[in-house]
């Protein structure tokens, strides 16, 4: 058998591989786009397979697919249609999509894609001859019915966003703030010496450092789940330009209720879909809060790092699990890895947002933006980095990671910053005085004060006292 096939379109014939699933208008895209060799997302073409099995369903409910119009289906070639669009869902046709991200901006040829993709398969399920120039189950008129490539391509970024931040992100940051809140709960009592300026300050605890972390955490699943309630809204229904021209008008709503009802996320049709289809406005602030979840991440991993450093000559407050030889010179070093991935891959995603912000500013002209196919690629590649991202970090990072109480507690004694709490005693002045004294002569605050008798024994064992210097003193 030929390795190509011979497939015809409006522009003509085109050689299209012999058993590929698509058809002309694919491989012209294919051939037009040798950019990057990156293909969309999987979930976003799983996302496709959802908007095209809910538009099917839809339409069929409706009764446009099998009713008078030109070429009506029968219900097997409806119910074929249909089991098509779940196998791409299921993941049986991801090899079927080979247009790179760098493509014609509305996502066309993606579009067109997975409408070969559909026709040729359920011709196929329904024993017929998927290869045959005759397409009784048409990619335009039964898998693309009452749609336009304007309204359901952004539809499935905002599916395949939304299901990626519930199924995937939110649970790998709830499993990380567990992780942090235990660590917090088991360190409580260890003292330690803050830090300001990289300069020391007063005493804290290692439990409330760790703390602050799992907060930031608990906040970042606040913002993810801010950041899919931002894509709720689906353009669908809108076709070309937001008019509804060739679809029936209660389609959108219809759609958006099958896609909620497939995912169990509450989708909704848009509110306008002269709005929805020209603008990305939600794809933004989405990538927003995922950029905000990313400094969260890229700030505490920074942190660990710094207070895992040593082990002789650094903080070495926490140890680090140890992963693999860190230098390819210096025999037995150790390095902070799983730290530096973090703050690597949300580098990227901070990047992203850079990509999506231009996208959605410059890319909305009239009544579509044009920058669709490279925004659904940056927003699933940072909700893909930092899940993966989240999901090593406890397991190589977290998991392992324990308390050095005797370097936490060493240092506290010998901190200036203690004078601190000598303040409502001897007054700020005096407690400055007495600092640069300690720092001159190598002596601890408290060496000082019971040299020069500052207070009695007593209120300077009260006054200095590293625990009580982590909570308000009434």
């Amino acid at each position: 058998m030929s390795e190509f096939r011979t497939e015809v379109d409006s522009m003509g014939e085109v050689l299209v591989p012999a058993h590929a699933y698509y058809s002309a208008q694919t491989q012209r895209a294919v051939e037009n786009f040798p950019i990057s060799g990156w293909p969309l997302p999987v979930p976003l073409i799983r996302a496709m397979g959802r908007v095209k099995l809910a538009c099917a369903t839809a339409n069929n409910a409706l009764g446009k697919l099998t009713g008078t119009g030109k070429n009506p289906l029968t219900v097997e070639q409806v119910r074929a249609m249909c089991e098509a669009c779940q196998d791409v869902i299921d993941g049986k046709m991801d090899n079927q999509f080979p247009v790179d991200v760098f493509q014609t901006g509305s996502g066309t040829s993606s579009n067109m894609n997975i409408n070969e993709v559909i026709s040729n398969r359920a011709i196929e399920i329904l024993g017929g001859d998927r290869l045959s120039k005759v397409k009784p189950i048409h990619p335009n008129d039964h898998v693309n019915m009452g749609q336009s490539t304007n309204d359901t391509f952004p539809t499935a970024i905002h599916v395949a966003t939304a299901c990626e931040i519930h199924h995937r992100l939110i649970p790998q940051l709830q499993r990380l703030h567990a992780s942090f809140a235990e660590k917090a709960k088991a360190w409580d009592k260890i003292i330690k010496i803050g830090r300001t300026h990289l300069m020391d300050a007063t005493p804290l605890r290692l439990g409330q450092e760790f703390g602050a972390f799992a907060r930031q955490i608990e906040l970042s699943i606040e913002r993810a789940k801010v950041a899919a309630k931002a894509v709720y809204e689906l353009p669908v229904g809108g076709t070309a330009v937001g008019s509804g021209i060739n679809t029936h008008p209660e389609f959108g709503r219809r759609v958006s209720e099958a896609l909620a009802e497939q995912t169990k996320i509450p989708f909704v049709e848009a509110a306008d879909h002269f709005e929805a289809n020209a603008q990305r406005d939600g794809l933004v602030e989405s990538h927003g809060q995922i950029k905000t979840i990313a400094m969260s991440l890229f700030n505490i991993a920074n942190n660990i790092r710094w207070l895992g450093s040593g082990p002789r000559c650094g903080f070495f407050e926490v140890i680090l699990p140890d992963r693999q030889p860190g230098s390819s010179i210096m025999p037995g070093k150790v390095n902070p890895v799983m730290c530096e991935s973090m703050m690597q891959l949300t580098a990227r995603v901070i990047g992203n947002d850079s990509t999506m912000t231009l996208c959605g500013a410059s890319g909305g002209n009239f009544q579509l933006n044009i920058m669709m196919p490279v925004m659904g690629h940056a927003m699933l590649e940072s909700i893909h980095l930092l899940s993966n991202g989240v999901s090593a970090f406890i397991e190589f990072c977290m998991d392992g990671l324990e308390a050095n109480p005797q370097a936490c507690e060493a240092s506290v004694e010998q901190s200036l910053s203690m004078v601190t709490s000598l303040n409502p005693y001897i007054g700020y002045e005096k407690a400055a005085k007495l600092t640069k004294e300690a720092f001159a002569s190598g002596k601890t605050i408290r060496e000082l004060c019971i040299e020069q008798n500052i207070l009695d024994p007593q209120e300077l064992t009260k006054a200095l006292d590293p625990f009580s210097m982590t909570e308000p003193q009434g």
